[in-house]
């Protein structure tokens, strides 16, 4: 099915589950949900999933790409206004009300640069393969110090066996019988006129004598791949990195689709991060608050460094380690260390009465300001 009669017969935001003023926002939430849900490494064997899969995939490189999703709301429109595609002017459901002699190519034409008129009489041109979207989960020093490694998928790809010509090793290719070689076949509906891709040989106007039996002569199967990606030092949780040229393959000679590896990155037990920063929470005494102290702190990979508390430091105060943050393209970042002064839950006879004296010699409340 070409992607004009395709897009008058699919609802693609219904596939997502969102409305149709939907922002492109909350398409790619939902369409992110969805491909967690039924993507195929966590579905193995599961061949309705995978199915779904592909339908996901489909209607978000429609509805994901506002260039496209602005043309498919146009023929979608045009659809509604109709009443379906293929029925003639007068007809129940049809274009009516003066709509008659209406070249309905003439519509699609203006909307696809042409291509609807442009297609008559030749064969369909090349066709750029769907872009695909899989995850990556790294550990904590890993997305820091960035990695080299590979991502396991279930997608199209290019038939091992023929390498993509669709024709098993060593038979003939010859021209396709049902199109005479034009690669599109005419089909008349009432007033209405139209050219398609021939459905014996894809637009191409050659066939194979004996298709290939691993691809059925399509030239693509779905199998499992794996794709080497390197990722950046200091990548973050939920980045998206673009592998060019590796997604779904082209038909008919077009260029494959990108491939897009979102990034999980898994917590430190110790360490936070806030952008280039690394963070440490670090408890303290009341006496090392009160007083004063020297207090040696761990960083990432490295030799622990000793931070000056000055006396009288609250709970929460900040203190900055300068370049022991993470190393990124755009810098290195510092260590922010966060003191929290500990309060103990249990305390022994000499604790309790050295509390109570300091208690008792104290002259000042902490909650004068607040008039009670």
């Amino acid at each position: 099915m070409d992607a004009q009669r395709e897009w008058f017969e699919k609802d693609y935001y219904a596939v997502l589950g969102v409305a149709a003023d939907a922002t492109q926002k909350d398409l790619t939430k939902a369409y992110r949900k969805l491909a967690r849900e039924n993507h195929p490494d966590t579905n193995k064997g599961d061949a309705a999933a995978e199915e779904r899969f592909k339908e996901i995939s489909a209607a978000y490189d429609v509805v994901g790409d506002a260039d496209k999703r602005a043309k498919y709301d146009e023929v979608r429109r045009l659809g509604a206004v109709g009443g379906g595609f293929g029925r003639g002017a007068g007809a129940p459901g049809g274009f009516g009300g003066g709509a008659e002699g209406v070249d309905l190519g003439d519509l699609l034409g203006n909307l696809f640069g042409g291509r609807a008129r442009r297609n008559q009489g030749r064969p369909a041109g090349p066709e750029r393969g769907a872009s695909l979207e899989t995850e990556l989960h790294l550990a904590f020093e890993d997305a820091l110090a960035g990695v080299t490694t590979s991502v396991h998928l279930v997608s199209d790809a290019v038939c091992s066996t023929c390498n993509g010509n669709g024709a098993e090793p060593g038979s003939d290719v010859v021209v396709c019988p049902q199109c005479a070689g034009r690669g599109v076949i005419d089909e008349n509906q009432g007033l209405f006129s139209f050219s398609q891709p021939c459905p014996r040989c894809a637009g191409q106007g050659m066939v194979v004598s004996d298709p290939c039996h691993t691809c059925a002569g399509s030239g693509i199967e779905r199998r499992p791949r794996t794709v080497k990606v390197k990722l950046p030092a200091g990548v973050t949780d939920g980045q998206r990195i673009k592998l060019k040229g590796r997604g779904s393959p082209g038909r008919n000679g077009g260029p494959p689709g990108d491939l897009y590896v979102v990034v999980h990155v898994g917590r430190h037990s110790l360490f936070g991060r806030k952008g280039r920063n690394l963070t440490l929470a670090v408890p303290i005494t009341f006496t090392e608050a009160a007083l004063g102290a020297d207090v040696k702190v761990p960083t990432l990979g490295g030799e622990p460094v000793t931070i000056r508390i000055p006396a009288g430091t609250r709970s929460g105060r900040t203190f900055k380690v300068k370049g022991k943050g993470a190393v990124t393209d755009k810098g290195t970042g510092d260590l922010l260390v966060i003191v929290e002064v500990a309060v103990p839950q249990k305390l022994s006879a000499d604790e309790r009465e050295a509390v109570e004296a300091l208690a008792e010699a104290t002259t000042e409340s902490p909650r004068a300001h607040l008039g009670v």
